[in-house]
């Protein structure tokens, strides 16, 4: 289980690296300073300005440049961009209905672990990364 994909991972490092700069930041600054292949950049960084996470700029001096300010943007909110509703605890039965759905007592155990780590993600902000 991958509790961050390498969509989220690429997105975060963007979204901080772009915060940290505080100026239009280019596609090419972006690949060189952060090693990231520039196809995935790209996708990543379109996802992010459709979303409203990112303001884009086109032609020469042009790029990508927060629309919300880092406090205001959380970690899960990225996450939930990229891979969807994040979910821990899920049945290892997967499509099988576990008739033991209701007892489990290690799915209540984990129920709780979820709870737990979606708690703490929802409080983190690209402001206490940078």
């Amino acid at each position: 289980m991958k509790l961050i994909t390498r969509n989220t991972d690429y997105a975060l490092r963007s979204i901080c690296y772009i915060a940290r700069s505080k100026n239009i930041v280019t596609v090419d600054e972006l690949v060189k300073q952060l090693g990231v292949p520039r196809p995935f950049i790209r996708k990543i960084l379109q996802q992010l300005n459709k979303k409203r996470v990112l303001d884009s700029f086109k032609g020469q001096g042009g790029g990508f440049k927060l629309r919300t300010p880092p406090g205001k943007i959380y970690i899960i909110d990225i996450m939930r961009i990229f891979q969807g509703q994040v979910v821990l605890n899920t049945c290892f039965f997967k499509k099988d209905v576990c008739p033991n759905k209701n007892r489990c007592a290690l799915r209540k155990k984990l129920r709780l672990i979820e709870e737990n780590a979606l708690k703490q993600l929802k409080q983190i902000t690209i402001a206490s990364l940078i």
